[in-house]
């Protein structure tokens, strides 16, 4: 899920200043050659042709101890980047140069294809041992793309613990709370005292992705609560865990789709969120920053769905492929431009008296098209945040209703009136002016209820909703504009 968030991060990190990075090194006591080194490796494209930097051939070149400190500062992400650009033999000579730990390190911060690459590249012992160094949940993504054979090899040669909680999470989909969740934290017995607890947090918690919140079980296992850590920390020796915790527990369960719980989390500003099993038993936590990664898939995702483009798509694909993602969407816009044409060649004849119809009828339909957009754009919004559903705020459409009358009246005004100017026929332009007020309405309807009809109907608006409002506006634009042309033929003649 990392895959298009790793070159955002990448133009943000690239148009840090000098100045920031020498208060970074400062701060982190980098050498004059780690922070040379820092500069090369973040900056910008043009810089780089300018100063003819070889990135790869600089990090391979580079001494392990400035590497090294490198990959351990905040633009360790810079150096996942970079490794996209190797080859084969650049790849096996990095993993020899760095120990596995490092190497986990920027396999965690690569995407999808280049982790499975880096794996396929390094072979199953190398693996096992930068696995080491991984937590599960990261190790469980990149084990689901490798080839299966490869897969069932490393789960095999792993020890039989961690076997059993990788095979656990490999079964829930990718874009499950069951596929985000990690199976490192710290759950201590309700009845534990300050002392006690603090005793096993200094002993788990080296292990664990999350320290500050601890989550709290009864005897049966069962989750009961919170504690956080500085209440611990400030509290009596003897205290338990039950008497400090919070009860009131916000949690999810594996199934639920990972836009619900981004929601849930924003909603609550939470910094983790417990999954837990019908028999309310912790099966794992999603952090703040998967869901990060989540909101940033989804907003790229839905946008792409709405110009047609498949939501894995991206700019270095092949040419098959993304023939294969866009041709069947451009067909589908081709059947339907064909409806829209059939509705002209109702009209033939009137066009052919009025020629000047042809050339506003686009008019029409595109500014309906327009206006549908903006409220489809809304109204998506609003679904995706869980703001909107049709049960409940389906007679808002009188909002709609009401301002598309306002606009179309305008919109039609400004159109009508450089249209009798130009045509010298002011009827021309009041056949305007209702066309646009018609359809203006008919686009804010349509964009407004069509996402909500979609999403009742367990389709994704994001997907399907901009095809149909297109569809809609284009012909009610054409069949409205012409057939009041053709009533009104004789005075346009």
């Amino acid at each position: 899920m990392k895959d298009k968030q790793l070159k955002e991060t990448q133009n943000i990190t690239k148009t840090s200043t000098t100045s920031n990075l020498e208060n970074q090194s400062q701060k982190n006591h980098y050498n004059d050659d780690e922070l040379e080194l820092i500069h090369i490796i973040t900056a910008a494209d043009d810089e780089i042709e300018e100063q003819e930097y070889d990135v790869s051939q600089i990090i391979l070149d580079s001494e392990e101890e400035d590497l090294i400190d490198v990959i351990e500062s905040p633009y360790a992400i810079d150096i996942a980047i970079a490794v996209e650009d190797f080859d084969d033999d650049e790849i096996l000579s990095l993993s020899e140069k760095i120990s596995a730990e490092h190497m986990a390190q920027i396999i965690e911060q690569a995407d999808e294809d280049l982790q499975k690459r880096i794996a396929e590249i390094l072979g199953i012992s190398k693996m096992l041992t930068v696995f080491h160094h991984m937590s599960k949940d990261d190790i469980a993504d990149i084990l689901g793309n490798v080839p299966i054979n490869m897969r069932k090899s490393i789960l095999n040669m792993m020890k039989r613990k961690d076997t059993i909680e990788i095979q656990n999470l490999l079964l829930y989909e990718d874009d499950t709370a069951g596929g985000l969740m990690t199976t490192e934290f710290i759950a201590l017995n309700s009845q534990l005292t300050v002392e006690k607890a603090l005793h096993k947090i200094k002993e788990i918690g080296p292990k664990t992705e999350v320290i500050e919140t601890i989550f709290v079980l009864n005897n049966k296992k069962e989750l009961v609560g919170t504690a956080d850590l500085r209440d611990i920390l400030v509290e009596d020796n003897d205290a338990t865990l039950e008497e400090i915790m919070y009860d009131n527990v916000i949690s999810v369960t594996p199934e639920m789709d990972q836009e619900e719980v981004s929601l849930i989390v924003s909603k609550y500003d939470l910094k983790v969120i417990p999954v837990i099993n019908r028999k309310n038993s912790l099966l794992g936590i999603i952090t703040v920053d998967d869901v990060l990664d989540v909101v940033f898939e989804e907003q790229t995702e839905d946008i792409l769905k709405m110009a047609g483009v498949g939501s894995d798509e991206d700019v270095e694909n092949t040419v098959s492929k993304s023939i294969r993602m866009r041709l069947p969407w451009l067909v589908l816009n081709l059947f339907t431009a064909f409806i829209s044409s059939s509705v002209v060649s109702i009209f033939e004849s009137t066009i052919a008296q009025v020629t000047a119809l042809a050339a506003a009828m686009p008019i029409v339909a595109g500014m309906g098209g327009n206006a549908g957009n903006q409220t489809l754009s809304l109204v998506i919004t609003s679904i995706t945040l869980g703001e909107l559903n049709l049960k409940d705020d389906w007679k808002l459409v009188g909002k709609e209703i009401s301002l598309a009358l306002i606009n179309g009246f305008v919109i039609g005004l400004l159109t009508g009136g450089i249209l009798a100017l130009r045509y010298n026929n002011i009827y021309l332009g009041l056949i305007m002016v209702g066309a646009m007020l018609a359809n203006m309405v008919i686009a804010g309807v349509a964009g407004f209820l069509i996402p909500l009809i979609l999403k009742a109907l367990k389709i994704d608006p994001a997907l399907a909703s901009s095809i149909f409002l297109t569809t809609i506006t284009d012909v009610f634009g054409f069949l409205i504009f012409l057939g009041l042309a053709k009533v009104f033929l004789p005075v346009l003649i």
